[in-house]
């Protein structure tokens, strides 16, 4: 009986052992991916900087071109099918309108989607050029 007592409990003890490095061996992979996922995010530091920057200078011309229009938010948004909270979203770099309603939006603004978007990498490459000779200074 005893035997069989001090078996069972090496047994348990074997157990728990494993049961605490496999625990141990989890929670460390859960750093790493924490610690790479982090470090990824780091590095595309000037991606996203440069996404952003790309939002805002396409929400400015479409707010600029519904003024040059002299269109209200509520007609845009009638005249697209979509909500005024959409256009809203568009214009403050929230969202990006899909690629049928920027087009949309070309007619209605009476350009055409090629202009448009050459003004959004124009404005970008303008933004870009005063953000590098700022760090030259």
């Amino acid at each position: 009986m005893m035997d069989t007592t001090l078996f069972l409990t090496r047994l348990v003890a074997i157990f728990y052992l494993m049961f605490m490095l496999a625990l141990f061996a989890v929670a460390a992979y859960v750093v790493f991916l924490v610690i790479k996922a982090l470090r990824k995010y780091i590095n595309t530091k000037d991606v996203r900087e440069q996404k952003e920057m790309t939002k805002k200078s396409l929400g400015e011309l479409l707010k600029e071109n519904r003024i040059r229009c002299k269109m209200t938010q509520e007609f845009v948004a009638e005249s697209l099918g979509v909500s005024r909270q959409a256009v809203s979203k568009w214009e403050n770099g929230t969202t990006d309108p899909s690629t049928s309603n920027l087009m949309a939006i070309a007619k209605l603004y009476g350009i055409s989607a090629d202009e448009l978007l050459r003004n959004v990498s124009d404005h970008l490459s303008q933004e870009t050029d005063s953000k590098d000779a700022k760090g030259d200074d």
